[in-house]
């Protein structure tokens, strides 16, 4: 019997993290938001492609800022929801990283009770 083979080939890494209950002092401070970016952006040994994007974004129990920073092997986003104090962000990369790293750099910025990482192959 004859069986087939499939070999995946990885295009990146994808992290998704869902942070809750942060400072909401420092969610909602856009300097400390950009600060963040370019830490983690030399962090994880990535280049940033142009300045962040940080629009205040959404309404009623949405709002918050939303991040978009491109980086020359993909991008980083992230949502600072103010009303729960959360943010949901999400690191893709062609280039390896390591999540810890990541999970550092939110918890010196932003301090979360909890941090759910999702980590995955694409």
């Amino acid at each position: 019997m004859n069986k087939i083979f499939t070999i995946y080939m990885t295009w990146g890494f994808h992290l998704l993290l869902n942070c809750s209950s942060c400072i909401p002092a420092h969610i909602r401070n856009p300097s400390r938001i950009r600060l963040f970016t370019k830490s983690l952006v030399n962090k994880i040994d990535m280049v940033a492609y142009g300045q962040p994007q940080l629009v205040m974004f959404g309404t009623g129990n949405k709002k918050g800022y939303t991040l978009v920073q491109l980086i020359e092997t993909s991008n980083i986003t992230a949502h600072f929801v103010e009303e729960t104090n959360d943010i949901y962000m999400d690191v893709f990369s062609c280039k390896k990283f390591h999540p810890k790293d990541v999970e550092n750099v939110v918890n010196d910025y932003f301090s979360p009770q909890e941090i759910e990482t999702t980590f995955f192959l694409r």
